[in-house]
């Protein structure tokens, strides 16, 4: 009996969340290389077998989430009409926008300048000086999926996986056997991808140490330059949203208030699916039908993340900037399509961002290990990037039933609806 209870009281041990754990895994390394350069540099190996597990899975991982979402995009096409036209068509805008506004304002402010990391990858030949428009869109279509796969090739790979999402959409419950395929591989990658985040702690530290011991410490100044542009962008998504509700009928700051808990819960907690039941459920005293509310909030978690496509746009910029690459407009066009197909459906991933940083650094021919450079600092971002999706899924259900779900309606007792809010 007293083992039993040793061993309950064990196992309600509270265990260091692993945000924390990657903070201190940065300050070590950060000590380490700077207190000690030649074991910092000794250290690179640690980080470079994270990485090469984080490349290991990205490929299955990005080829089965957009051929699911483009598949589940084409079934609902045909179940839900204009709603889910209009739907796809408003989270493909606002965030192909909220990407924009990430290289802009990398433009404005150049968090990156001042740090000149040595990079090791090579710049993809097709991202030349001037475009050829021509090679540009050849290049999207891989003579060999498989080799396009093994090498690495994101954005053919990426290309090849719409169009089988949109073949499998097509030939209706055929599609069956290979969906339940693709969903299982999905949640195989969910648990790798859990267990090589785990050692992610482990990696920063090596990699700051490297980092430090050969770089100094310009690169811990620019990351907080980072943080700050990254908020600053957030504030000026949260002005649009604000003026948005306004030109809807609606009270900015009335409407804030009445989302606040779910709002804070996505602040606190770095989760959007927490905030799920809550924020379904006012929305639907809002007026809004549970028919629309439960059709475009639970797929713009996957397909409408604002403040997620904001940050990795900005850091992908950033990291380019810190290694020297001059983004012109070829390599622009990169970043803004990969981030616009790779970002969709992957939003249950574990550590999705960084996968997703993955995808585009290799697009336009940058280290992944770039990615451990940011993940000291991810927590502090992750908290407004969360927020910022809950509070855009929030505008798309209200601006998407104003225009294309008039005629959707629910058999719900008045009593359960706030007439205070026109929508």
């Amino acid at each position: 009996m007293e083992a039993v209870e040793k061993s309950k009281s064990s196992n309600n041990t509270p265990r260091i969340p692993l945000w924390m754990q990657i903070m201190i895994g940065l300050v070590l390394g950060c000590i380490i290389g700077l207190l000690w350069p030649k074991i910092g540099a000794a250290l690179q190996p640690i980080g470079t077998a994270f990485i090469k597990a984080i490349k290991m899975i990205v490929i299955p991982l990005v080829f089965a989430s957009v051929t699911l979402g483009i598949y589940k995009m084409g079934s609902n096409f045909k179940q839900l009409g204009r709603l889910a036209l209009l739907s796809f068509g408003y989270f493909y805008t606002a965030t192909g926008l909220c990407i924009v506004l990430g290289i802009v304002l990398n433009a404005i402010f150049h968090p990156g300048a001042g740090v000149a990391l040595e990079a090791t990858g090579n710049i993809p030949a097709n991202l030349a000086k001037s475009i050829n428009w021509t090679q540009f869109f050849l290049d999207l279509i891989p003579d060999n999926v498989i080799m396009a796969a093994a090498t690495q090739k994101i954005i053919p790979t990426l290309f090849f996986a719409i169009c089988f999402g949109i073949s499998l959409a097509s030939i209706g419950e055929k599609a069956k056997p290979v969906v339940n395929l693709l969903e299982s591989i999905m949640e195989a990658m969910f648990k790798l991808t859990q267990g090589i985040i785990a050692f992610s702690p482990v990696a920063v530290a090596g990699i700051m140490a490297w980092v430090f011991a050969t770089q100094g410490g310009s690169i811990l100044y620019a990351m907080a330059k980072l943080v700050g542009v990254f908020y600053i962008g957030m504030f000026i998504i949260m002005i649009a949203f604000w003026i948005m509700t306004y030109m809807l009928g609606l009270k900015p700051f009335e409407m804030t208030k009445k989302i606040s808990e779910p709002l804070l819960l996505a602040f606190t907690t770095c989760s959007s699916e927490v905030t799920l039941p809550s924020l379904m459920q006012i929305l639907q005293r809002m007026g809004i039908p549970n028919k629309v509310v439960s059709f475009v909030v639970p797929l713009g978690y996957s397909f409408n993340t604002d403040g997620s496509a904001f940050y990795q746009a900005l850091t992908v910029c950033f990291l380019a900037e810190a290694y020297g690459l001059q983004l012109d407009l070829p390599s622009i066009l990169t970043i803004l399509l990969t981030t616009l197909i790779a970002n969709k459906g992957t939003a249950n991933v574990t550590a999705a961002s960084l996968v997703i940083l993955s995808v585009i650094l290799t697009s336009i021919g940058l280290p992944v290990e770039a990615i451990a450079i940011v993940a000291g600092v991810d927590r502090f971002i992750d908290m407004g990037r969360t927020c910022i999706n809950v509070f855009g899924n929030t505008i798309a259900a209200i601006l998407l039933h104003r225009f294309a779900g008039k005629g959707i309606t629910d058999d719900i007792p008045d009593d359960d609806h706030d007439s205070s809010i026109p929508v």
